[in-house]
């Protein structure tokens, strides 16, 4: 177990943490356009990256992630800024903590890091030694504005899981990490629930935590949690499911997700054995607050089973695998949140 750091002693403090909500939904809501790079308005609208993380803060999150999921220069390259990853993680993470340390509560600042979008050799052109240095120059500026954290998020190749967690010992933060459980019960790269918390446990002192988020609905998130904890009971487990179901209406991806179906499924990832819950994809505000009411009000029920997860979230969307995952990537490969 990693030595003391700002997560573990609110963990110890607290017992279960919420972490916040959507970023990517949440952004477009406020006006970011289809293809602009959310972290170029670290800099050019820093006020409305603000007003997300207090509106989360308001609504009882614990853990903000930083607004920098796509600040490696491989995703920044898209848009010309690759020359400028230290900065904008800087500003991403030096945002979040003005928030986190005016909240008159303890909160942790998580600095998001995201996948390269870059496959691996021999699949593809990255290296090991490419990746690490990528994702350490990414970590050096979420350091640098504060971030508490690193939080390694929505991962499918078990390789950049592990070159992201190195990047971050280099760097000296502590980390976290979760897959994308979206293809067959498994990651895009075949990554099984049940391995998740093995991937990087070697790496510096471990993880801090570790788990799943993004992929499709929140019951197929919940049914990969039960393989997590069932796998490793003692670890602590990281949840951060989309709003409901994801569905297209046209080219508009909505969430079937209401505030009380999201307040279950909170009850029902503790009940499951998470230690860190929180919303993804189609996440608001709002969900997040019921979320933040049904974690407080928490009466422990027994370990829950598929069929009731089915019962109260929803149908799996997954039909090819019984016990966890889901059936599409496409909004998670589009970006998160």
């Amino acid at each position: 177990m990693p030595t003391a750091n700002a997560l573990t002693e609110l963990l110890a403090e607290k017992g279960v943490l919420l972490a916040d909500g959507a970023t990517g939904t949440n952004l477009f809501a406020m006006g970011l356009e289809a293809g602009e790079a959310p972290e170029l308005w670290n800099e050019v609208a820093p006020e409305k990256i603000e007003k997300l993380h207090q509106d989360f803060v308001d609504a009882g999150a614990d853990i903000i992630l930083t607004n920098s999921f796509g600040g490696t220069r491989q995703r920044l390259k898209l848009h010309k800024a690759e020359g400028r990853v230290h900065e904008l993680n800087r500003l991403a993470a030096k945002i979040a903590r003005k928030v986190a340390d005016r909240a008159g509560r303890k909160v942790i600042v998580a600095g998001s890091v995201g996948p390269t979008g870059e496959l691996f050799v021999p699949l593809g052109a990255l290296t090991h030694e490419d990746a690490v240095a990528a994702f350490a120059e990414q970590i050096e500026g979420l350091k640098a504005g504060g971030a508490d954290i690193a939080w390694i998020e929505t991962m499918s190749a078990p390789e950049e899981i592990r070159a992201a967690a190195e990047a971050a010992v280099k760097v000296g933060l502590p980390y976290t990490y979760t897959g994308s459980f979206d293809t067959a019960g498994r990651t895009m790269m075949g990554l099984d629930p049940k391995q998740i918390h093995s991937v990087a446990k070697d790496v510096g002192e471990g993880p801090v935590a570790a788990g799943a988020n993004c992929g499709v609905g929140a019951s197929d998130i919940l049914s990969s949690l039960l393989d997590m904890t069932a796998a490793d009971p003692d670890a602590v487990t990281i949840v951060k499911g989309n709003c409901g179901i994801p569905e297209f209406r046209g080219s508009e991806i909505f969430y079937s997700g209401t505030p009380p179906l999201m307040a279950e499924y909170a009850r029902l990832a503790r009940d499951a054995g998470a230690r860190i819950i929180g919303g993804c994809c189609g996440t608001s505000c709002e969900h997040l607050a019921a979320m933040r009411s049904a974690l407080d009000d928490y009466t422990p029920r027994p370990r829950p089973t598929i069929e009731e997860i089915v019962d109260k979230i929803g149908p799996l969307r997954n039909k090819t695998a019984s016990e966890s995952g889901g059936d599409s990537g496409r909004e998670r490969r589009r970006r998160r949140g």
